[in-house]
């Protein structure tokens, strides 16, 4: 593995391009000199304070320039960058911050209530960087404007050595107990599969690309953004998903590809203001993240007869794993495409063996930038892995004699909604807080919008009463309000195997009947 950093990639593009845009958002438009000059300022803000190597800083904001900022100008720094969900709880943020050990964070105005609600409980957390508005906030109180905390650092490169084999960033998806793990990778992993991404999407310099996902999520960050980086795209951010405002800024802007997960592209392809006409320059869809109807591909095709659409497949303790061309976007319209050529995959049984095509197994992959650990979390690394560094995805899935991968099921009870991960573990231990509820089973029902959407069926306490609504409105209480269940069944009992588990997949059957997937 090569010893380019994530600063480097940026500083590449820069020196090719420096006048050509990389960043259109609502707070800023940045040029490729600007980004990287702002980046350097940033790291040496940074180090000034003493954030440098061994120090973890953490970013709370949707897509702006901001984000763009930190992302490179802490990657010079040598910080460890722990990027948290827009949507989480202030006790989600308590109980991630509090174990990575954060002592500063970026927030996003708009965000900065839920964190000061969450610094009570943080003692660890020192300074809290507010990217915009209150400039001149009070220093004593740990809140300061991101242009005070920048303060006069030069825009020059830092003069320190990175070690790109380093931990760099922690990205966080769902455990089976509901909380997030910290995914922990080096930059060197990262730029190599920026690398990769970018040589096998299919993008040029020249394109404007819209990316509306969020930046804190793997696919965001590191599989379309950090690669058009490092291929001199401009990227077209926006803050938050609106289906009609993407059509307004792709006209107005120019956009030639997005880059989105299924109901995105649900949304501005049902949007009453669609119109091809408008978006002669939109050629390219990257996607990814869910299940993808058949229906909406041929829709997309009615109205974008050339329009060339790549699915991929990754996780965040990978990345991007595979790929599939535009020229089979219908004819293997079920599949998520071939492994990328630098990643092995197999399909395997329960005792690790390599099983033939055609049959359905864990899905196993080994590639020089898989993560490096799960942080301070040893024994969920050592479960995810296997003794000659493979990767136990938890998905299950076969391979066609062409080699394209069709995923049958996600990581067990696994919800995958609007292609963010739901893990049913965490809506349970909501539901077992009422005082009204003996048993609960979470699980995932379909829906044409959101792929699959939470449900739940509830057993009661002998002699206790409550409302499917009241439970509903009881779970939003607790955690966040998109993981609600959409369904809550009051019965009787719950159908369990010999040793007493829950059967979820007898109780799912009903639900999706005539429906693919897996039971």
């Amino acid at each position: 593995m090569s010893g380019k950093t994530i600063g480097d990639l940026l500083r590449d593009s820069a020196s090719l391009a420096p006048e050509r845009t990389a960043i259109i958002a609502d707070d800023g438009r940045l040029s490729y000199r600007e980004l990287n000059d702002d980046a350097n300022r940033f790291a040496n803000a940074l180090l000034a304070r003493g954030l440098g190597a061994g120090r973890t800083v953490a970013i709370l904001s949707p897509n702006r320039a901001a984000y763009a900022i930190f992302y490179f100008g802490g990657a010079r720094a040598g910080v460890l960058q722990a990027h948290l969900s827009v949507r989480y709880t202030a006790s989600d943020l308590v109980e991630v911050m509090g174990r990575t050990g954060v002592d500063t964070v970026f927030v996003d105005p708009t965000l900065l209530p839920v964190m000061n609600e969450a610094r009570a409980s943080l003692p660890a957390l020192k300074t809290v960087v507010v990217f915009s508005g209150n400039r001149g906030d009070n220093d004593h109180s740990g809140v300061v404007d991101f242009e005070s905390f920048l303060g006069d650092a030069p825009g020059s490169p830092p003069e320190i050595e990175i070690d790109a084999s380093a931990p760099y960033c922690i990205t966080f998806t769902g455990g089976t107990t509901g909380h997030p793990k910290g995914v922990v990778a080096t930059q060197a992993a990262r730029v190599l599969s920026s690398e990769i991404a970018w040589d096998a999407f299919s993008l040029s310099s020249e394109d404007i690309v819209f990316l509306a996902t969020p930046l804190f999520h793997v696919a965001g960050l590191f599989s379309w953004f950090s690669s058009g980086i490092y291929g001199g795209c401009t990227f077209a951010l926006m803050d938050r998903w609106d289906g009609g405002e993407f059509l307004r800024r792709a006209e107005r802007e120019g956009v030639t590809a997005a880059c989105m997960v299924p109901t995105q592209i649900n949304d501005f392809m049902h949007h009453p203001t669609l119109d091809p006409t408008k978006l002669p320059a939109f050629g390219y869809i990257n996607y990814g993240g869910s299940p993808t109807p058949e229906a909406l591909l041929k829709r997309v095709f009615e109205y974008f007869p050339k329009l060339r659409m790549f699915e991929h497949y990754g996780q965040s303790e990978i990345g991007p794993a595979c790929y599939r061309p535009p020229e089979y976007a219908l004819s293997k319209w079920n599949s998520v495409g071939r492994p990328f050529d630098e990643l092995k995959l197999e399909i395997r049984d329960p005792e690790a063996h390599a099983l033939p095509q055609g049959e359905v197994g864990e899905v196993t992959v080994r590639a020089d930038y898989l993560f490096l650990e799960y942080y301070k979390d040893p024994e969920q690394t050592a479960a995810a892995t296997t003794h000659d560094g493979w990767l136990k995805t938890g998905d299950l899935g076969y391979l066609d004699k062409e080699g394209f991968l069709f995923l049958v099921d996600r990581s067990k009870d696994l919800i995958i909604s609007g292609g963010e991960n739901i893990y049913p573990a965490e809506i349970e231990n909501a539901l077992y807080d009422h005082e009204a509820v003996a048993e609960a089973a979470v699980f995932g029902i379909p829906d044409d919008k959101w792929g699959e959407l939470p449900a739940a069926h509830v057993v009661l306490r002998s002699g206790k009463q409550v409302s499917a609504e009241a439970l509903i409105d009881f779970v939003a209480s607790r955690i966040s309000r998109h993981k609600r269940p959409r369904l809550v069944e009051i019965v009787d009992t719950l159908p369990k195997t010999a040793i007493g588990k829950i059967r979820k997949n007898v109780i799912r059957a009903r639900y999706w009947e005539g429906r693919e997937r897996a039971i």
